[in-house]
């Protein structure tokens, strides 16, 4: 839309009334900062909606594969055939054998329920979700037979261990006695403590040597399940139907979506919510650029009229009073996207205010599964926001500009 010189001056003489329209004045900046603080929201929440599924999807992922192949029963006692025919299948870049199991442990009179992960040392050591977060001690130093452990930094604190504490694990596969079952207790030295960044993982996950998780769990050479990394874990049912063909009877393959299929439809569910409803206040702050607009066209009628008489078209009427509503809402629309990135840069130094202020806990870790406010802005969301946000501003535009453009020069100045 090209304006001329004379629609242009006008255009910006009506976004500025003068001393008596300040009344327009203030709901034309209310109008702004009502789109300002739209698209800000829109931003701020859908960045952080995917900084929040990237993020656990990066550490969940990390630590438990794209796949895995769980034997019957807990065993897996041909796990080398299986990891063999898992590496051959096209498209899988790892298939890492461990064995994960629910124990209880102890240490200083405090009991924790814990989450074994038995892993060969290699695969430890070449884990980057493990070997990237180690706050303390040395995974190098977990070896076979050493009796030293890797534990959560969230299992530490309950626990109030730190490295070299003696941990008890207690597995309730021990020794029959004519008294019933006894409880194997054994205790392991605590080696290295990593932290995750998912809750639950740093205040369950134990990591040893699979062949002393072995030892613990009397389960002889089995193993308990295949890890199975793929080249692109959005098509890791195709990539694995070989493999599940393959195996058969012998064991079941459950990928990433079927283990948090839950977690991840919330997620999404979540996210088209948020997103309809706060283009809402983008609506809401439409309604109020057109208000706006009707009150300066109103008050604007003698001189819509002189200029009518002038020879000025309804066209260019039209074009004037567009402007004048566009313009207000492409600065909301820049302020909004500028104030947006100030809070998702600033955004857990903002929480922490927050929480010092109101002494509440708002990101708590065990609720919110992460320990920090993630944040992922995504190029192609933020367009769709701010076209959506210059569709409804230039809606809310036509029909003050009709009104101002149908304007009858004849009985407006009848009586002038």
């Amino acid at each position: 839309m090209i304006l001329s010189r004379y629609e242009r001056m006008i255009a910006r003489r009506y976004l500025l009334p003068g001393k008596g329209e300040a009344f327009i004045l203030l709901v034309a900046g209310f109008s702004l900062g009502a789109v300002m603080l739209g698209v800000a929201a829109l931003v701020i929440v859908m960045s952080v909606m995917n900084g929040f599924r990237a993020e656990l999807f990066d550490k969940i992922v990390g630590l438990n594969g794209h796949a895995v192949v769980q034997g019957i029963g807990g065993r897996l006692p041909d796990w080398r055939d299986i990891v063999a025919q898992a590496k051959a299948t096209p498209g899988v870049t790892s298939a890492v054998p461990m064995i994960e199991q629910p124990l209880m442990s102890s240490y200083n009179g405090r009991v924790e329920g814990v989450l074994i992960r038995g892993m060969r040392t290699e695969d430890i050591r070449g884990n980057a979700s493990l070997t990237g977060n180690v706050v303390m001690g040395r995974l190098a130093s977990l070896t076979p037979g050493s009796g030293r452990i890797a534990i959560g930094s969230r299992l530490a604190e309950s626990l109030g261990a730190q490295i070299g504490s003696e941990v008890s694990l207690i597995s309730p596969q021990g020794q029959a006695t004519p008294f019933g079952t006894v409880p194997r207790i054994v205790s392991y030295t605590v080696a290295a403590i990593f932290e995750i960044g998912v809750y639950d993982y740093d205040k369950a996950y134990v990591v040893m040597p699979i062949e002393d998780a072995q030892t613990l769990l009397l389960m002889g050479d089995a193993a308990g399940m295949v890890e199975v990394q793929t080249v692109d874990a959005d098509k890791v049912g195709p990539i694995l139907a070989p493999l599940v063909e393959k195996i058969g009877n012998r064991a079941v393959v459950s990928d990433w979506r079927t283990m948090n299929a839950q977690l991840f439809e919330a997620l999404a569910v979540e996210r088209v919510a948020m997103f309809v409803v706060l283009c809402i206040i983008i609506l809401v702050a439409a309604f109020n650029i057109a208000s706006s607009l009707i009150m300066l066209v109103r008050s604007k009628t003698r001189d819509i009229a002189i200029l009518r008489t002038m020879g000025a078209t309804r066209s260019a009427m039209m074009r004037i009073f567009i402007t004048v509503g566009s313009t207000i809402g492409v600065l909301g629309i820049v302020a909004g996207l500028l104030l947006g990135a100030v809070f998702l840069f600033f955004r857990q130094g903002v929480v922490n205010f927050v929480q010092l202020v109101t002494g509440q806990n708002l990101w708590d870790p065990s609720i919110r599964y992460l320990t920090e406010l993630p944040s992922k802005p995504d190029p192609a969301e933020i367009v769709a926001i701010v076209l959506i946000a210059l569709l409804l501003t230039f809606l809310a535009t036509v029909y003050p500009a009709w009104k101002a453009a149908n304007t009858d020069p004849v009985q407006v100045l009848r009586y002038e």
